[in-house]
């Protein structure tokens, strides 16, 4: 592996210390939640992690919060994204892509819409 020189350290440093930002709880009130059990990251979880973040980055967004969980039940709809909302409470999404991802972050968080064909219903 090649050696980085000290600014290009920084620079990634810089870079991820934003990313881990949008973990911090101050100041937010949407809270998104992708399920990153073992079906979940087989099913691709991470890609759509890092793509609800750099969209929500993209936008500007920084009263949302993104955590990651473990598994939230039924294999078949992973990845799994649950998004907490003061106006649509708590909505969960299956069988999530990086297409999916997107539209939750334009039409859910800043729409204010469900994204109806892929809503799931998880039992508690």
């Amino acid at each position: 592996m090649a050696k980085l020189s000290l600014e290009e350290l920084r620079k990634f440093r810089d870079s991820e210390s934003l990313r881990l930002r949008r973990r911090s709880i101050h100041g937010r009130n949407v809270h998104v939640v992708v399920c990153m059990g073992t079906c979940g990251i087989a099913a691709g979880a991470k890609i759509v992690l890092n793509t609800i973040v750099d969209e929500l980055e993209a936008k500007g967004l920084d009263n949302v919060i993104v955590t990651q969980a473990g598994c939230a039940g039924d294999c078949a709809d992973e990845p799994i994204v649950e998004v907490h909302t003061p106006e649509l409470g708590s909505v969960a999404y299956g069988k999530v892509d990086q297409k999916t991802a997107k539209r939750i972050v334009d039409e859910h968080i800043i729409g204010g819409s469900i994204v109806a064909d892929h809503r799931i219903e998880l039992e508690v």
